[in-house]
């Protein structure tokens, strides 16, 4: 059997140990391992009963699409750390072989529970009348369908790739599923390799026609096996064994190698696409020829191989939940248009008084997609400014602008190239925009631009020129808007528009302000600010005041904030941290941090907004309140460009107020971080969640409100 010559793995560049303080590193928890605690918790949405049948599914397939990203560049960048000989230890002191280790254990231990969760919802489907099937089981007039839609919908897109003289061994391309084929020759008698990728729009449930059941479906990976012989006419078929290859995705570069950024970015892309196999999976009744063949070929250790029972085709799952049974569903939510939006001008209303919106509680389209349509279609308008991070295709925000530039407004946007995973759809809409005269930036050299903020400059009737600006916890992405929980300011007030134009003049110029009054900014005041409230609060306890910090992120990681909210829960100040994601920080631990709790909520929306409230000790809800882009991770305060600002009115605090005590009383989606790291469930049977409460207030609220 003909093989590819090997080539010699090329040595990532050493990278520089980053600076740290000394600190104890029993305090904290391991990143890695508190992130695979976070993607426990997302299974356990599919094990809940509570979830519907469907939706389950689908959480089989969202703990697997958070694990690849996880494996492609957590575990990708420990094992650059071992190659490169990169030897600084984790915030808990463990070196990179160490948390490799443990993390193969954790994985390991999920995906068996993910596959025994499978096996418990195929069983409950089928108390549904729907019944997951193999090919075996099929009748005859079912196989001739299968075989039927085969030739018409996947046949013309296969190609295989067999390996002889003067064929190499072929590129096995990230995340890709494959069919790895032994083959015979007829007459030569030679065992042939070859590969079937298994293109994405064949990896799903295609159901049987039948009318004496409820529901059918198959897997089209089983119609692909099942249907070789067409690829392979006059050969015969040995063996047939489906794996998995995960590619590393931890690219890093020096900006300061290149002067053009889009082409350090388009390279990234091309090289990523190139990066070595990290991760290899298969099942467990597999060819141990094969497999042998493919770990040579591909360079992997043994240690990269992930086995499973039955399934590799978990993100397959995404098209069984969409299956047309809506009992089985959550029921259907539509985002409601605050009254005050249902104005013909949206700027009007922003010129009334500052107005918060809720997503996907209030309906993203006519609020902040109309900030920026109703801009590049009103002839008032002279500018528009704004940040995009991941656009989504299709994205009606690229319109506008480029509608807005046709139209000979000034259209400024910075469009961050550096988006992981994102990069290809951000450069093909830079070009697209810069072609139609938009002035596209892409970023800041060695800064991913992260904040969400967008900026309107509008001619009055009076002559007076006006800002109108939107400063928000998410992106300008309408298809994550509806499953995203995000909050977004629209404001005219002189005192944050200065500062957000400063920005603005920060990304797309030179200036060099550092005196922010107002505005958090990262990677200038953000961090030092955050640590100087948590300190003022600390001063206010021990001077005898009741005093709380509270504070909505997605990741919790930064050390020298985590020291200064130890110091400070060890002073009186009550601390609540609403952590979705992993959270590095050890509450609850007397004498450092017993006056710390940490919650995650998980649940039909992804919790993502940013809010951070700083008590006055006045009242329980009485204080500051801060909504922006940044988590509390070293990340976002030293290497992204993030903005958080202040919120200045009052009612939009009590609604504020109001969403967070909802998730501080959540006794159905609500997760307890213990000081040992594991995570208890708040068990309430009959109690409601964050997200089914919110949207029954939203409701309320819409009805009970005057227009």
């Amino acid at each position: 059997m003909a093989k590819l010559r090997k080539k010699k793995k090329t040595k990532s560049k050493k990278r520089k140990t980053p600076f740290t303080h000394q600190y104890d590193t029993s305090h904290f928890f391991n990143r890695e391992l508190s992130w695979l605690e976070f993607n426990s918790r997302v299974l356990n949405e599919a094990r809940d009963s509570r979830t519907p049948l469907l939706e389950r599914f689908r959480f089989l397939s969202i703990y697997t699409s958070n694990l690849d990203e996880f494996v492609m560049k957590r575990v990708g960048g420990l094992k650059r750390q071992i190659e490169s000989g990169y030897n600084y230890k984790s915030v808990d002191g463990l070196s990179a072989e160490e948390q490799l280790m443990l993390v193969k254990e954790f994985i390991t231990k999920d995906n068996r529970e993910q596959e025994i969760i499978f096996t418990q919802l195929v069983k409950d489907l089928e108390k549904e009348n729907i019944t997951l099937v193999n090919w075996k089981e099929l009748k005859v007039n079912e196989k001739n369908f299968c075989n039927d839609y085969f030739i018409k919908n996947i046949y013309p897109i296969l190609t295989p790739l067999s390996v002889d003289p003067g064929k190499p061994f072929p590129f096995i391309s990230n995340l890709s599923l494959s069919l790895g084929i032994y083959l015979e020759h007829p007459v030569e008698n030679e065992k042939i390799f070859s590969r079937v990728k298994i293109p994405e729009v064949a990896n799903s449930w295609i159901e049987i026609p039948d009318p004496d059941v409820g529901k059918k479906l198959i897997s089209g990976i089983d119609i692909i096996k099942e249907n070789l012989h067409h690829l392979y006419r006059g050969m015969k078929i040995l063996d047939v064994m489906p794996f998995r290859v995960t590619r590393n995705a931890d690219w890093e570069h020096d900006d300061e190698d290149t002067e053009d950024l889009l082409e350090l970015i388009e390279e990234a892309i091309n090289e990523r696409r190139l990066q070595e196999p990290i991760r290899i999976e298969v099942l467990k009744k597999y060819n141990s020829e094969m497999l042998k063949y493919l770990i040579d070929e591909l360079e992997l250790a043994e240690g990269d191989i992930y086995f499973y029972d039955s399934q590799l085709d978990f993100l397959s799952f995404f098209s069984l939940a969409d299956v047309d049974c809506p009992h089985l569903k959550h029921k259907d939510w539509r985002p409601v248009t605050p009254s005050v939006f249902q104005r013909n001008n949206i700027f009007e209303t922003i010129k009334e008084k500052d107005r918060l919106v809720h997503h996907p509680y209030d309906n993203f389209g006519s609020t902040v997609e109309r900030f920026i349509t109703q801009a590049a279609e009103d002839s008032n308008v002279l500018s528009i400014k704004m940040t995009l991070y991941r656009t989504g295709d299709n994205s009606p925000f690229i319109k506008a602008l480029i509608r807005a530039a046709e139209d000979g407004k000034q259209v400024v946007c910075l469009i961050e190239l550096k988006a992981r995973f994102d990069e290809k759809r951000n450069i093909y809409w830079a070009k697209k925009m810069e072609q139609a005269g938009v002035h596209v930036v892409y970023g800041v050299m060695g800064l991913k631009t992260h904040t969400k903020i967008s900026m309107v400059v509008r001619k009055e009737a009076s002559g007076e020129l006006l800002q109108y600006t939107h400063i928000a916890t998410g992106n300008y992405n309408n298809k994550t808007a509806k499953l995203y929980t995000d909050y977004g300011i629209f404001t005219i007030d002189p005192r944050l528009n200065s500062e957000v134009n400063e920005v603005f003049n920060y990304l797309t110029g030179s200036s060099l302000k550092m005196d922010y009054k107002e505005l958090l900014v990262a990677p200038i005041n953000a961090k030092s600010t955050f640590i100087m409230r948590i300190k003022e609060q600390e001063k206010k306890a021990k001077a005898g005041n009741n005093v709380r910090i509270v504070a909505k992120m997605n990741s919790m990681e930064d050390v020298a904030i985590s020291d200064a909210l130890y110091k400070a829960s060890e002073a009186g100040v009550k601390i609540i941290l609403l952590v979705r994601g992993f959270c590095c920080l050890r509450p609850g631990v007397k004498g450092l941090s017993s006056n710390i709790k940490v919650i995650s909520v998980i649940g039909r929306f992804l919790e993502h907004s940013r809010v951070f409230f700083f008590s006055d000790g006045k009242s329980d809800w009485s204080g500051d309140y801060y909504i922006g882009s940044a988590d509390w991770m070293h990340r976002n305060m030293h290497g992204r460009v993030e903005v958080m600002t202040p919120v200045y009115l009052e009612e939009s605090k009590i609604k504020m107020a109001d969403f967070l005590q909802v998730i501080l009383d959540d006794e159905r989606s609500a997760w307890d971080l213990q000081e040992n790291g594991n995570y208890i469930q708040r068990s309430g049977e009959n109690k409601t969640g964050t997200h089914q409460v919110m949207m029954r207030k939203t409701l309320e609220e819409l009805q009970t409100t005057d227009l």
